[in-house]
């Protein structure tokens, strides 16, 4: 796989966790305004695991 090729694929990945990331952010609003606790919490444990997901991606961009 060419240079070009592996960039793009990253840049894919990074732009598919950034879209998970809003997700989460609506994910806690809707539990926030629903008063669901237990939504809130898998909310954010979804938003942590997919900044965990995007932390290597992020790096390979140095």
């Amino acid at each position: 796989m060419s240079d070009e090729n592996k960039k793009r694929d990253v840049k894919f990945q990074l732009w598919g966790w950034i879209l998970f990331i809003i997700c989460a952010g609506f994910f806690i609003a809707s539990s926030l305004q629903n008063h669901d606790s237990l939504s809130l919490v898998a909310s954010i444990i979804f938003l942590i695991a997919c900044v965990v997901f995007i932390i290597p991606i992020i790096s390979k961009f140095d």
